[in-house]
């Protein structure tokens, strides 16, 4: 928790969980209604899950025999989802809970006896010959698995022994140290101390915050927000590099262990995406920095500022304009600008946005940023750590509201083994509800500046999510490639192949502080490498099919509620095309940069 100064408001204070009124919470008793009937669901996946062994050597037998072990894992699944939703939404309200963190503890220990134990099931299935395959293909009794089973089959060049899927079962709680490691360090041990704000008032430096004082128009209180908060992850910056190091060496253990050439290829292989898409994405993405340098000029001069810098790139440039909108203000604008997909998808959103599928604001030791959680039995949470300062919040509830209602709508539409959709679909379906929100935004104004305010929070959302996420995305096929190359990765080699990248994607436009090469160490994401490129492919398919439904395109809106349906009955590139967009190829992220420049120049006049 963070230590407050004496002097402080009690207002300014970051709230404990026991602060914020039930109504502001995410009601959980739709999982579990206490934490004895959890536990009891746990005790019984404990007692459950060794009868696999049973089928140990007869996986293969016959498809009724395949069937019978792969009802059995279902039925186990659907309980485990179901307690591990539970216990990691109660660690992300409060990272600091010993008893959530045993909680989380005890499952990860239980999965690896279960990984441990049902480590026979892939090789047996994959030991199947070709011809028997084709015959329990065509059995009724495997019918309603045979997308997972093709799925599961495709993987048979990656499969392992027994013996060597049982190690690495054993292995894998040890080889993820490294994320929990970095969670616990940058959500609860590091201390970011207090701010003086352009009102002469102390207020704390979170990582939630932060973004917060970066958006305050006095230049003095975003610079000191900037050195603060940097100088924190300073003071750990060779234990984050270790621990960034071992997270690289994890990816590249376990790509050369199940026989990919690569990490990268290890990655995209599960959704049948070519290297040449990531490719692509990097060099269009490249290609279109020249607009970008010209929007970084374009915010200095609108500035004023002799040079811009980093913590400068964030501050609305239409100063004018004060944005304050309460959490349930938020809600009903991202509610209204949703109406073109139709009263089937509003009218459920409605209902958990006003509800309880929400966790609202930042409590003391709750993770930081927002994310979506669903599990088939029980509503899509959302996390949220809601600023009404803070424009970006409402993007970012209409962001994790597509994410809620992807999983909504698959989770109605599936069967269990069929409805979890892949991460690449996800980013789609969020990015989609932000393009809709931006529209619905310029059609509520004809005043210049809002109009200003708002396509300027557009190409801000083009710029983080297509140009520096691929930014992201290039970091990491580096590091990888230094890995697998036998070169160590070092804090130095970290920040020095991040500052390559920060020259290139900002050309001479923006002054580069060198405590931003430590930004490299506080993303997230780059502990699930390979994750961030399919923010920039699906704001680019999002883009494309957002235009489609406000075009009135015929059969769009009904395209798109079947993409939502689908869930992962099919690989995503084949999913968009069936929606109306060609993930394949570069236009779609041409387009997308197309539009970035367009908004420009939109700007440009307005300003």
């Amino acid at each position: 928790m963070i230590k407050m100064e004496k002097g402080i408001a009690e207002e300014q204070k970051t709230p404990t969980r026991a602060e914020i009124p039930e109504a502001d919470k995410w009601d959980l008793s739709h999982l579990f209604s206490d934490v004895g009937k959890w536990s009891e669901d746990v005790a019984w996946i404990t007692r459950t899950y060794p009868k696999i062994a049973n089928w140990k050597g007869r996986v293969g037998e016959s498809a009724k025999t395949l069937a019978e072990v792969l009802e059995f894992e279902k039925e186990l699944d659907l309980k485990i989802e179901r307690v591990y939703h539970f216990a990691s939404l109660q660690l992300a309200e409060d990272s600091a809970n010993n008893e959530y963190l045993a909680r989380v503890g005890q499952l990860q220990n239980l999965m690896t006896k279960i990984g441990e134990v049902s480590a026979f099931v892939a090789p047996e299935i994959q030991a199947i010959d070709d011809r028997r395959w084709e015959e329990f293909l065509h059995d009724p009794a495997l019918e309603p698995w045979r997308i997972q089973l093709h799925k599961i089959r495709r993987l048979r060049p990656h499969v392992l022994s027994e013996r060597e899927e049982r190690l690495l079962a054993l292995g894998s709680a040890a080889m993820d140290g490294y994320d929990d490691a970095f969670s616990q360090l940058t959500n609860v041990d590091m201390k970011f101390g207090v701010l003086i704000d352009a009102d002469g008032r102390e207020k704390p430096l979170t990582q939630s915050t932060y973004s917060s004082f970066l958006l305050k128009r006095d230049r003095r209180v975003r610079e000191r927000a900037f050195t603060q908060f940097y100088h924190e992850f300073q003071d750990h910056q060779f234990t984050l590099a270790a621990a960034l190091s071992y997270s690289v060496k994890a990816d590249v253990f376990r790509a050369r262990a199940r026989n990919y050439p690569s990490a990268l290829q290890a990655a995209l292989f599960p959704d049948d995406v070519p290297v040449a898409v990531y490719d692509r994405l990097i060099s269009a993405v490249r290609e279109g920095i020249p607009p970008l340098v010209r929007y970084y000029e374009l915010r200095r001069r609108v500035l004023d500022l002799d040079e811009l810098h980093a913590y400068d790139t964030y501050v609305p440039l239409v100063l004018e304009i004060d944005t304050r909108i309460s959490f349930d203000e938020a809600a009903e604008k991202v509610i209204a600008s949703l109406a073109p997909l139709g009263p089937e998808y509003v009218d459920v959103l409605a209902e958990g946005l006003r509800g309880r599928w929400v966790d609202r604001y930042e409590t003391k030791a709750k993770r930081s940023g927002a994310f979506s959680s669903g599990s088939y039995a029980a509503p899509p949470y959302i996390l949220m750590n809601y600023k009404d300062d803070v424009f970006a919040d409402v993007y970012t509830l209409a962001h994790e509201a597509g994410h809620s209602m992807h999983t909504w709508f698959a989770a109605r539409s599936q069967l269990f083994q069929d409805y979890n959709y892949p991460i690449f679909l996800a980013e789609v379906a969020s990015t989609f509800n932000e393009e809709l929100l931006t529209h619905f935004l310029l059609e509520q104004t004809s005043d210049p500046k809002m109009r200003a305010y708002i396509i300027n929070r557009q190409i801000d959302d083009i710029r983080g999510t297509l140009f520096r996420q691929t930014m992201f995305a290039e970091f990491e096929k580096i590091i990888h490639a230094i890995e697998e190359s036998g070169n160590a990765l070092t804090l130095d080699v970290f920040k020095n192949e991040y500052r390559k990248l920060l020259d290139a994607y900002f050309g001479n436009a923006v002054a580069i502080d060198p405590q931003l090469e430590l930004e490299c160490l506080r993303i997230p994401h780059f502990y699930s490498a390979f994750y961030v490129y399919k923010y920039a492919t699906g704001l680019s398919a999002a883009i494309a099919l957002a235009q489609r439904v406000l075009a009135k395109v015929p059969g769009a809106v009904d395209a798109y509620l079947d993409y939502l349906k689908s869930g992962g009955l099919k690989f995503p590139l084949e999913t968009l095309e069936a929606a109306g967009v060609d993930m394949s190829r570069p236009e779609p992220v041409r387009a997308t940069i197309a539009l970035f420049e367009k908004r420009l120049g939109e700007l440009e006049q307005l300003l």
